[in-house]
């Protein structure tokens, strides 16, 4: 059986999450009691009719007692032969604010004596174990819910999923860094092809601009270098059995040369056979 515990921020999009497991044939249970989660699996695993081979369980800060029984039921799970990952969703801190005050939404630790605010904060500090434990952690800050559903079931479904998986991402540093990246590479010191009034509505994954940016010696240094490091230390990553690594490629828009670095390094590993998913932030 394999597990993905699934957790985050309240408003980051936990619930679009889950449903969208349930939709791919995961097993799906909100906030479980921890001590109860090698209990469940051992009886999925043995049903007689259909055993479950992929369950999902969402946890959130309200439950510190699942929290704090969690260590123990993950060891417990792992006895049983239990695969788990852990995903957590995250938000910036004025999208939360904006997305409950859109719905009109109580936050789960506010009361009348802690603001929005501050339950945000304290959210954070009960779920950093998690967080920093996270096999893939997803900023939906400029996500739509149809991408975060199909980044979910690429990841949840995704071949061999014991393998090396590399989300190349592209975005623009003025709409702000991406806080799901692992290594963020910033290529604004590359030319840049908005200033050529004939290339500027165009993007990296256009013909003009992918021709400009080819005949520019420092484009093909700057990848040279990025492909060479990743080259370098993704057989570290696979030795610490990490199934999945985000790399940010940044540019002043994300429109043309993030754009197009992002789709050159996808390619050069997916040559060598390594799983690769890509995503223009900027772009959708």
């Amino acid at each position: 059986m394999s597990l993905l515990i699934i957790s985050g921020l309240s408003g980051s999009g936990k619930s679009i999450t889950l449903h969208a497991l349930e939709d791919s044939g995961f097993y799906c249970i909100d906030n479980l009691p921890a001590k109860l989660l090698p209990h469940l699996a051992e009886q999925l695993q043995e049903s007689a009719d259909a055993p479950v081979t992929r369950m999902a369980v969402g946890i959130d800060a309200r439950n510190r007692a699942f929290l704090e029984e969690l260590p123990g039921a993950l060891a417990r799970l792992s006895d049983l032969g239990v695969d788990y990952e852990i995903v957590f969703l995250e938000a910036d801190e004025s999208i939360l604010i904006k997305r409950y005050k859109e719905t009109r939404r109580k936050h789960p630790l506010t009361d009348q004596d802690v603001s929005l605010l501050e339950g945000i904060a304290l959210e954070k500090k009960r779920l950093n174990p998690l967080s920093s434990k996270a096999t893939l952690r997803i900023d939906t800050t400029y996500t739509t819910p149809h991408q975060l559903r199909q980044q979910v079931r690429e990841f949840a479904l995704r071949p061999g999923s014991a393998a090396l998986t590399l989300l190349f991402r592209s975005f623009g540093f003025k709409h702000g860094t991406p806080m799901d990246a692992d290594y963020v590479f910033d290529v604004r010191c590359l030319p840049n092809p908005y200033w050529q009034p004939e290339l500027r509505m165009h993007t990296g994954l256009d013909e003009p601009v992918i021709e400009f940016l080819e005949h520019q010696d420092a484009v093909e240094e700057m990848f040279r270098a990025i492909s060479s490091f990743l080259d370098k230390w993704l057989p570290a990553f696979e030795q610490e059995h990490r199934t999945y690594l985000t790399i940010a490629v940044g540019c002043t828009g994300g429109q043309h040369r993030s754009v197009y670095l992002t789709e050159r390094l996808a390619r050069h590993f997916a040559e060598q056979n390594v799983q690769t998913q890509v995503r223009h932030r900027e772009l959708t």
